[in-house]
C-alpha cells in the first residue's frame, strides 16, 4: 500500500465559509496553533479563496451558489462542519466534495486530523480522476485508430488497413494514434462514415 506524503501545513492558509460564530472563533485559533493563516467569509467565498489551500465549510446552512466552483470540482480539500446530521445535509456535504468532516461545536481539538484525511482524501481523488481521464483518453484513441483503419482496408480486411496506417506512421514519423488522427482530421467531418468505411485512401 503506498503511503502519501504528509503535507507541509506551516504557511498554508485556509478558508473559512461559516457565518460570524464561537465555531469560527475556535477554528481559527486551532488553525493559528498549528501554523495555518485563516480568513473568514460569509455568506459567499471571495475570489481570493482559489488561493487557499483548505476549505472549511458550514453545512447546516451552505448552498451551491457560494462557491466560485461547480459541485465537487473543488480545487483544494474540503472540511465539512456540520452540526446537524440530516441526511439531506450530509449528501449535500458529500455532492460538494468534502474531504473531511468535523462536528460543531469545535473545540479545542480534531482540526489537526481533519486537516491531514482531508489532504489525503483529495490527493487519492484527484489522483482517481486523472486515472481515469487517461483511460478515456486512451480509449478515444483506439477508436480513433479503428476508425482510420477501417478507412484504410479499403474492402482488403482490417490487417490490411492497419498495415496501410502503420506505413503512414512511419513516413510521418509520428505515432500510430497521431497518424490516424491526421487521416481522419484529413478525411472532414462529412466523410469517415460508414458510407466511406471501405473507400481506399
Amino acid at each position: 500500500m503506498r503511503r502519501l506524503a504528509t503535507p507541509v501545513l506551516a504557511g498554508a492558509r485556509a478558508a473559512i465559509l461559516h457565518r460570524p460564530h464561537p465555531t469560527v472563533e475556535a477554528l481559527t485559533r486551532q488553525l493559528a496553533a498549528i501554523g495555518l493563516a485563516a480568513e473568514a467569509h460569509w455568506p459567499d467565498l471571495a475570489p481570493s479563496v482559489l488561493a487557499a489551500d483548505f476549505v472549511f465549510f458550514d453545512v447546516d446552512r451552505g448552498h451551491d451558489a457560494q462557491f466560485p466552483w461547480k459541485p465537487g470540482e473543488a480545487p483544494m480539500p474540503m472540511v465539512a462542519l456540520i452540526g446537524s446530521e440530516a441526511p439531506g445535509r450530509i449528501e449535500w456535504a458529500l455532492s460538494m466534495g468534502a474531504d473531511a468532516q468535523l462536528l460543531k461545536p469545535v473545540g479545542d481539538g480534531g482540526v489537526y486530523s481533519a486537516l491531514l484525511i482531508a489532504h489525503s482524501a483529495f490527493v487519492a481523488r484527484r489522483a482517481l480522476a486523472a486515472e481515469v481521464e487517461g483511460l478515456r483518453a486512451r480509449l478515444a484513441e483506439r477508436r480513433t485508430v479503428l476508425r482510420a483503419v477501417l478507412l484504410l482496408a479499403g474492402g482488403q480486411g482490417e490487417e490490411a488497413g492497419y498495415a496501410a496506417l502503420r506505413r503512414r506512421a512511419m513516413e510521418w514519423r509520428v505515432t500510430i494514434e497521431e497518424a490516424a488522427a491526421r487521416i481522419l482530421a484529413a478525411r472532414g467531418p462529412a466523410r469517415g462514415g460508414r458510407h466511406d468505411r471501405h473507400r481506399p485512401a
